[in-house]
């Protein structure tokens, strides 16, 4: 009854959905075995999404409840039951920035979001999904690693988003972060905090909740130059370190990108993937940004960017089967023609990018491989976006473009039916519905 309740209400999308009772399942941990996700004994793959925003429209004061819940129905329906949720957002005083902060002070939380985490979690459960946990963000978008300087004396942030930055400011203060003593104890505070978390509405302590399917040390956490590359390591491992002591029971990843993280290289990458205690491994792939795609010559630079997608895919997949670790695409974004923020804009560049994306989950999943799941940047459910303004202002709907995008650029709402389709199709061809 529930899936067929979920799928009446992706079908009337734009309407309203039926209310109806979910029980408070005991979801199964997911675990790994021979390179292999399980759940519940048997191989896991998933096409998740990205949901970042969710415990900003989960809380009970600022957010929106019954859209959350609307869109955990309709990503229920699709067979989406993994989800990437950012858990740190620092500070919420620079331009194009997450407002509130979960963190507006250096350890000062807003409980409303806390709150907020808490149903979220709650809710998914009743669901049986499973959050993707990241713990800071290596860009200033949600604060991250340079809010942490900026409380601890380093200065004024170099925002890149201000006529007085440029990116290789924000570049060389940001990775002081890797060499900063009260930065590192006070992000490991966080970590500990965070954990060691009851949720207030099913009364499981976080390190008991299978809900949490891992732990994730940051969103693409990098080293910026030559120079950062020993500091890195030490402040990624100790960290790595520190979440399997908290709870030795829940997967961790680091949310790197790949080797785009890592100066281009891909030894590098399997250098700091190789820490027994890191479960599986993470690459991230963004067309547009890499310059793989050319809105002057969409249909061209499309099939030129799925080419190198597979490529990229390749070569992470051979250090996960080196190392034995599954492997998740867990970002991945696509424009809509033009680069188009208006809802009614063509589709279908982006699902040939999706597509060829799903098409090699499903064939990892044929071949019992270690490409064991994807999450599409990102899910906008029912967001309202400002389609002439573009960046997120205090007062907009939350999209999955994050403020210092223009929103909707690479967002899935749920009028995308063709997008949605596809993610139903694929979820479906990996048994994951």
């Amino acid at each position: 009854m529930k899936k067929l309740v979920a799928l009446i209400c992706f079908a009337i999308v734009m309407g309203s959905c039926k209310t109806y009772q979910y029980k408070d399942l005991k979801t199964p941990r997911i675990t790994i075995q021979n390179g292999q996700f399980q759940k519940g004994g048997q191989p896991y793959y998933f096409v998740g999404a990205n949901y970042w925003y969710g415990p900003l429209i989960a809380a009970k004061n600022i957010g929106d409840r019954e859209r959350l819940l609307k869109e955990l129905d309709i990503m229920d329906s699709l067979g989406i039951d993994n989800l990437r949720i950012l858990v740190g957002a620092e500070g919420g005083t620079e331009d194009f920035q997450v407002k509130p902060a979960l963190q507006p002070q250096q350890g000062e939380y807003n409980e409303d979001l806390l709150d907020g985490l808490d149903f979220l979690l709650a809710e998914m459960s009743k669901r049986e999904m499973y959050a993707v946990l990241y713990l800071n963000n290596n860009w200033i978008w949600s604060g991250g690693m340079s809010a942490y300087l900026e409380w601890n004396g380093y200065g004024e942030v170099n925002n890149p988003f201000t006529d007085k930055y440029s990116w290789e400011d924000y570049f060389n203060y940001t990775q002081q972060f890797h060499t900063c003593t009260p930065c590192r104890e006070a992000f490991q505070k966080h970590v500990k905090f965070i954990i060691g978390r009851t949720n207030q509405y099913n009364g499981r302590k976080y390190t008991d909740d299978n809900t949490i399917m891992s732990w994730q040390v940051a969103n693409e956490p990098r080293i910026f130059t030559e120079s950062d590359r020993e500091p890195f390591k030490i402040w990624l491992d100790e960290t790595v370190d520190l979440l399997e002591k908290l709870d030795p029971n829940t997967l961790i990843s680091t949310g790197a990108e790949g080797k785009a993280s890592y100066l281009q290289e891909i030894d590098t990458y399997q250098m700091l993937h190789s820490n027994k205690n890191i479960d599986y491994l993470t690459m991230h792939m963004w067309p547009k940004n890499w310059v793989w795609y050319d809105v002057n010559n969409e249909d061209a630079s499309t099939i030129s960017s799925i080419e190198k997608a597979n490529n990229y895919i390749d070569e992470h997949i051979q250090v996960a089967k080196t190392l034995n670790k599954p492997i998740v695409i867990s970002e991945f974004g696509f424009p809509r023609e033009g680069e188009s923020l208006m809802k009614n804009a063509s589709l279908n560049n982006r699902n040939k990018f999706y597509e060829a994306i799903f098409k090699r989950l499903e064939e990892s999943y044929q071949n019992k491989s270690v490409l064991s799941g994807v999450n599409f940047w990102g899910f906008a459910g029912f967001a309202k976006t400002d389609q002439k303004r573009g960046k997120w202002e205090i007062g907009d709907d939350f999209s999955a473009d994050p403020p210092q995008e223009p929103q909707g650029l690479n967002s899935v709402f749920a009028s995308d039916t063709t997008t949605l389709n596809l993610v139903y199709k694929y979820n479906k061809l990996i048994n994951n519905l």
